[in-house]
């Protein structure tokens, strides 16, 4: 095929054509699909994230939230400033090492799940794709960040 800008055939830097621009643009739109099911939660979706890591463990060091979700711990700090702020962690210095954080869930944060157990349903619906389609997608995603870590 033929491109009027570039002259080439099955241009390499087509837009359509990387795979980054297909990852962030859906992420993004999938994103977007829960903030109507994260409404009635108060929460965001990147609070959503360390919520879903806490209800798996708490508490954690802040350090060990930020690894779970793949990002610097100072993205974090706000986030959970946010989620401090509305009654749902606590944050306390480790006695072990006075250096970390540890993140734990309160009573209200650890009731939360509860409602939380609605979101993804939620979100599979208004997609309109079956959840085996779904599953299968969700671990070829997971392979590739698992590749893309083992690049340095």
């Amino acid at each position: 095929m033929y491109s009027l800008y570039s002259g080439v055939v099955n241009d390499p830097l087509e837009l359509d054509r990387q795979l980054c621009f297909a990852l962030a643009a859906t992420s993004r739109e999938v994103v977007r699909l829960y903030k109507p099911a994260l409404a009635p939660l108060g929460i965001t979706h990147p609070q959503y994230l360390v919520m879903l890591a806490l209800w798996e463990r708490s508490p954690m060091h802040l350090r060990e939230i930020a690894d779970r979700l793949h990002v610097e711990p100072a993205t974090l700090s706000p986030l959970i400033g946010r989620l401090e702020s509305a009654g749902l962690v606590t944050r306390t210095r480790n006695a072990g090492d006075p250096r970390a954080v540890d993140i734990a869930l309160t009573d209200e944060g650890a009731a939360l799940r509860e409602l939380a157990t609605r979101v993804p349903e939620h979100v599979v619906a208004r997609l309109g794709v079956p959840i085996e389609r779904l599953e299968r997608l969700r671990d070829e995603l997971t392979e590739l960040l698992a590749a893309a870590e083992r690049v340095d």
